[in-house]
């Protein structure tokens, strides 16, 4: 009866050392906001969970979509979720007090944006769009701003144009294309030559044409989560790097991870890779010229009363001081 006994024991401690072992090595859960569904500079989130990047840096990613910058922010404010992805404009409310902070310049350029246009639209040049109505996904997003950024451009002042918020993603474009709620919008590119192949809308110019480096795309951690787990936040940003050096490397993993997302046929998406690249930042550290133009543009969308203390609305203290630690597969 004692060897029995003692074999239970000891068979009872293996266990609770292996049960121990699991719970220490199981992964940290981090529920992630997009602030569009289908903007290739934000994908990069999803192209690294299907290649298992965030993994490896020992993450269990729950990835939910919203519609547009101000609506990231509101779901990180009300700590549904611990990391937003989006744009640089929304760095404006940090500075209203929002409980995060910019921890990364994802991308810097804008090729992925563009100016579509109804299928049926007598309008053929960016100088006819003075007057006009254009689609922004949210009031205050970065499609705003490159509205304003358009009028400002072409000296049209802030009232040259209407803008008419109608939501982000390709969907919001047709419905408001099909309605005629609006003259031009602005929106992803490839979701134009998509909408072109079913006769709702056609690409009228690139956004890359009047717009300078404006962080295109940002990562925003809570407050919350760099108070209570800062170390799952240098591996989600390392994770991150890995996975834009992935992107850049795996063409063909890349285009079909977006294609998964998007539902576009992977031939439009390997157009749009090869017009992309180039905005992505592999080292995630914040761009000089985008920061002047990010403060430049709180003022133009009135977002602020006054110009702010940009450093104050970022920080680089949670990026890798060097290469990741993670084997590559």
């Amino acid at each position: 009866m004692r060897v029995l006994g003692g074999t239970i024991r000891v068979a009872f401690i293996l266990l609770s050392i292996a049960t121990a072992a699991r719970l220490a090595a199981a992964d940290t859960a981090l529920v992630v906001g997009k602030a569009n569904v289908e903007a290739e500079s934000i994908m990069t989130v999803n192209v690294g969970d299907d290649a298992g990047i965030f993994k490896r840096h020992g993450l269990d990613l729950e990835i939910q979509n919203f519609e547009g910058g101000g609506r990231i922010v509101q779901a990180l404010t009300a700590n549904s979720i611990d990391i937003a992805v989006g744009a640089g404009t929304q760095m404006a409310f940090v500075a209203k007090g929002a409980p995060m902070i910019a921890v990364c310049e994802s991308t810097t350029t804008l090729p992925y944006f563009s100016i579509g246009l109804p299928w049926d639209s007598p309008i053929h040049s960016l100088d006819e769009l003075k007057g006009k109505k254009i689609g922004v996904s949210n009031p205050g997003s970065l499609t705003d701003w490159i509205a304003l950024e358009l009028a400002r451009k072409k000296g049209w002042g802030p009232d040259g144009i209407t803008r008419v918020a109608v939501g982000g993603g390709a969907t919001a474009s047709t419905a408001a294309f099909r309605m005629h709620a609006i003259d031009a919008y602005i929106g992803g590119t490839a979701s134009f030559l998509v909408e072109a192949d079913k006769g709702v809308g056609r690409l009228l110019a690139p956004v890359s044409d009047f717009v300078d480096n404006a962080a295109s795309g940002a990562v925003f951690a809570s407050n919350h989560l760099i108070e209570k787990d800062p170390t799952a936040l240098r591996a989600f940003l390392a994770a991150w790097i890995d996975t834009t050096d992935f992107i850049l490397t795996h063409k063909d993993e890349t285009v079909k991870s977006w294609a998964k997302v998007t539902g576009f046929p992977e031939d439009i998406e390997k157009k749009l890779y090869d017009i992309v690249k180039g905005m992505f930042n592999p080292s995630c550290r914040f761009d000089p010229q985008s920061l002047a133009t990010l403060k430049r543009s709180f003022g133009e969308l009135k977002l602020l009363d006054s110009e702010p203390d940009m450093s104050k609305l970022y920080t680089e203290a949670y990026l890798p001081s060097g290469p990741s630690s993670v084997p590559k597969p």
